[in-house]
Formats: C-alpha cells, sequence, structure tokens
C-alpha cells in the first residue's frame, strides 16, 4: 500500500503544478463558476475520454492523460466552489487557492487509503476505461442531485460524487504513468 501512497502523491503533484501554473497565468477566475457548470465541465473532460477510448485516436493534440488530470483539477474546484460558495470575481489570493486544493487532495489521498484498505486496491484489476464509465455514472447522478436541489433520500451527496472522480481519475493516472501492476 505505501507503493500506492507514493504514486498517488506523484499524481496528485502533476495536477497540482499545472493547476498553479493555471493559476498563475487566470488566477481564480473559476470563482464565478457555480457548482453545476463544473460538473457540466467534468463532464465535456470524461466524454473526451470516452469519445478518445472508443474510435481510439484523438485529433485535438491531447490525450487521456490530460483530461484526467483536468477531472483531478476541476473535481477540486468544485469542493471548492461547494465549501465557499461562487462568487461574482476572482476573491481569493494564490495562497488561499493552493492551500484549499491541498486540503482536498490531502481528503482525496485519506478516502482512497481507507477504500484501499477495506477493497484491498481492487481498482488495479480495473481497465481504465471502466474508470471513465464510473466518472461519467457520478457525473450523471451529481447532475440528478442538482436537479434536485440536494434534497436525496440516502445519496452521499455532490462533495462525495467529486471525491470519487477525483480518485477514479488518479487511479487512471497511475496506471498511465506507472502501468499495470
Amino acid at each position: 500500500m505505501e507503493e500506492t501512497k507514493q504514486q498517488f502523491e506523484h499524481v496528485i503533484e502533476v495536477c497540482r503544478n499545472l493547476f498553479e501554473k493555471k493559476l498563475h497565468d487566470y488566477g481564480a477566475a473559476w470563482r464565478i463558476m457555480r457548482p453545476s457548470s463544473v460538473t457540466d465541465q467534468i463532464f465535456i473532460k470524461a466524454n473526451r475520454i470516452r469519445s478518445i477510448e472508443v474510435k481510439g485516436v484523438a485529433l485535438v493534440d491531447e490525450g487521456i492523460r490530460s483530461e484526467f488530470i483536468a477531472i483531478v483539477n476541476y473535481g477540486i474546484i468544485g469542493l471548492i466552489q461547494l465549501e465557499l460558495g461562487y462568487a461574482e470575481k476572482d476573491d481569493l489570493s494564490a495562497d488561499k487557492v493552493l492551500e484549499l486544493y491541498d486540503t482536498y487532495s490531502r481528503k482525496a489521498l485519506e478516502l482512497m487509503l481507507a477504500k484501499n484498505h477495506d477493497y484491498g486496491e481492487a481498482w488495479r484489476s480495473m481497465r481504465i476505461s471502466s474508470y471513465t464509465d464510473l466518472i461519467l455514472m457520478k457525473i450523471y447522478r451529481t447532475k440528478q442531485i442538482e436537479e434536485l436541489k440536494g434534497d436525496t433520500l440516502v445519496s452521499e451527496g455532490i462533495d462525495a460524487n467529486y471525491m470519487d472522480m477525483i480518485n477514479y481519475s488518479l487511479f487512471g493516472l497511475i496506471k498511465l504513468d506507472f502501468g499495470e501492476k
């Protein structure tokens, strides 16, 4: 399990590095996004991964790896937006944004470690395309919860779905970067 923890930390660092560079270039312009818009953005990324998987080719010069990174980063943005609410402008310092990013990436790691304990790293036996399908399913669940305005009977909630999307994307990145175990 220590190897998995190190691999997880490596791929989340890759995601964070890109996030930090985009934060430098654009600021936290995403603060204006309502959570439903974040969900739609994640949908676009996951749908593109599935399209590439099905068609076997990408015409735009970015493959599925970059889309998994985007899902991780938008998932964390979604969690931040759920916590703080959306804003009318970029209202956070870069330091505060990165502090929040690190908080949610740590929570994702803790969740992954707990689930790995219980499930025995079953994700390692799964295909990357299954992660894509599970992310898409979580998106549709999230959209339904958003339509219900959070008034659910048994759902864990939008935050839990974002967290699962983040972790499935990180599993995909681990497999892409480190190969099959």
